[in-house]
């Protein structure tokens, strides 16, 4: 279960922060590998979903938003010297 913390339109944004452990978390990883992967959200049926890397120009714009709806993503990327990923995942097409 990850948490959510940004969503535009159809796309989510998930955080590979692993508590700001120095490495990445291994669903990460996973998903770098197979980025074709079924959500489930609260009250809502599997749907199909690709996963993506947020580009550092991306990323930029959108961990402001990451760490305004949990405060403590920030505190996780004090905590190492990598800098958290953030993915996004899109409507399979």
């Amino acid at each position: 279960m990850l948490t959510t913390p940004h969503q535009d339109g159809d796309a989510i944004v998930i955080v590979a922060s692993k508590g700001g452990e120095d490495r990445h978390p291994a669903w990460y990883l996973n998903l770098v590998e197979n980025p074709e992967v079924k959500v489930v959200m609260k009250g809502s049926s599997a749907r199909p979903m690709r996963a993506r890397v947020a580009s550092s120009e991306e990323r930029d714009g959108l961990w402001p938003l990451v760490t305004a709806a949990y405060s403590g993503y920030a505190g996780y990327q004090e905590k190492t010297d990598r800098e958290i990923p953030l993915v996004v995942l899109e409507p399979a097409a």
